[in-house]
């Protein structure tokens, strides 16, 4: 069964281009890009409107996505609803232009307990067949061992999530296809 996770996680990652573009002691930049068979208005609805039907939801911290939500207005928090009426601020908007461009900032998941911020631009464009979505996440801070220690494991995740999206828009199932 293990095997059979692993080459659809393979597939899934092959669907999205991610690279860590930079990376020091103190940050990383990792960038994401895939084309999308959809228009930008469509794809732009389903990443905010819909981000419980596609995000992974072993990246959660209750175990269900359905439990995201992001708020469409600047300050609006990309939280998550946690049971006995927690919760938690996972980013915030600080722009948007419907099919165009979203921009949150925060530090995502384990880089909330670190001294971390980001800030992720998510670009929306007219591609081949439909959307070239682009996707980068700067992150910095301080850590004793470099903030460089979390480039790839963020870019594993980044490139899993938006594979999901990618899936999810072009198919109605975020899972791989097999």
């Amino acid at each position: 069964m293990r095997a059979v996770a692993a080459v659809g996680l393979i597939l899934l990652c092959a669907s999205a281009h991610a690279d860590v573009i930079d990376s020091s002691a103190s940050g990383f930049t990792d960038k994401v890009t895939l084309n999308i068979q959809a228009l930008p208005e469509d794809v732009y609805r389903k990443l905010v409107r819909n981000i419980g039907d596609w995000w992974d939801p072993s990246h959660t911290f209750s175990g269900n996505a359905h439990n995201l939500s992001i708020e469409e207005k600047p300050g609006g928090c990309f939280c998550e609803k946690l049971p006995s009426d927690g919760g938690v601020r996972h980013m915030e908007v600080l722009y948007f232009s419907p099919g165009k461009q979203l921009v949150l900032g925060g530090a995502l998941g384990p880089l909330q307990t670190l001294a971390a911020t980001g800030a992720m631009t998510i670009k929306f464009a007219p591609g081949e067949g439909g959307t070239k979505l682009e996707v980068v996440y700067t992150v910095v801070g301080y850590l004793p061992a470099g903030m460089n220690t979390w480039a790839a494991p963020v870019d594993g995740v980044l490139q899993v999530q938006f594979g999901r999206l990618k899936n999810f828009v072009e198919h109605g199932d975020p899972a791989p296809k097999k």
